[in-house]
């Protein structure tokens, strides 16, 4: 388990990662005709407006108290498909914002190391830990969200672009979701793809 001065950081780290995710859903479906999340006032980077009780506190106190990896979620975003203007098409767009911007955060800590003269620099290993943390973390959150099952962000993305047979095919898996994903988590199959890829951007980004 991580000394505290690591761990509040890291707890920190994912709150924030969580509020940008949640966040950019939000914006993406206000700029495409659904006001739904802006009238909840989810177009904000404050976390108390997207916890989750049990994913953003809970679980990551348990992972914080028993040593294994940090991870949690945040409070979905509502969309009401009847206000976009292309449903399919938009809805995917919405989705996709959540990793994007996972991404994003991920470069711009990227950059902040290399404003400061890159990880040498860093005199502080807390500063250094929060700052490679947020790399890390917001590359597993953008890769792990793309996984192609509803109702994470990539099952999501993939019923908008893929032909509407298949699409609907899809939509059924939409209940036994999380089943699926825990089945995917305890076999090992989903660490064998999400974190080698993630943890490819996370280097490179370093």
């Amino acid at each position: 388990m991580l000394e505290p001065q690591f761990l509040i950081p890291q707890f920190l780290v994912l709150l924030l990662s969580l509020s940008v995710h949640e966040a950019a859903h939000a914006w993406t479906a206000d700029r495409l005709g659904d006001p739904t999340a802006r009238q909840l006032g989810r177009i904000t980077l404050n976390p108390l407006a997207h916890i989750d009780w049990i994913g953003t506190v809970l679980f990551p106190l348990i992972a914080m108290v028993s040593g294994l990896p940090l991870f949690g979620w945040a409070k979905p975003v509502p969309v009401q498909w009847q206000n976009l203007k292309s449903p399919r098409r938009d809805f995917a767009v919405i989705a996709a914002a959540g990793p994007i911007s996972n991404l994003m955060l991920a470069v711009a800590a990227s950059m902040a190391l290399v404003v400061v003269g890159g990880i040498g620099s860093l005199t502080s290993d807390v500063v250094r830990y929060l700052v490679v943390g947020t790399i890390v973390m917001n590359c597993v959150l953008a890769v792990f969200n793309l996984v192609p099952v509803p109702p994470l962000d990539g099952g999501n993305v993939a019923a908008g672009l893929l032909p509407l047979p298949l699409a609907r095919a899809l939509g059924t898996l939409r209940p036994y979701g999380f089943i699926i994903l825990y089945a995917l988590m305890f076999t090992g199959i989903l660490s064998k793809f999400v974190f080698p890829i993630a943890y490819t951007i996370a280097d490179w980004l370093v």
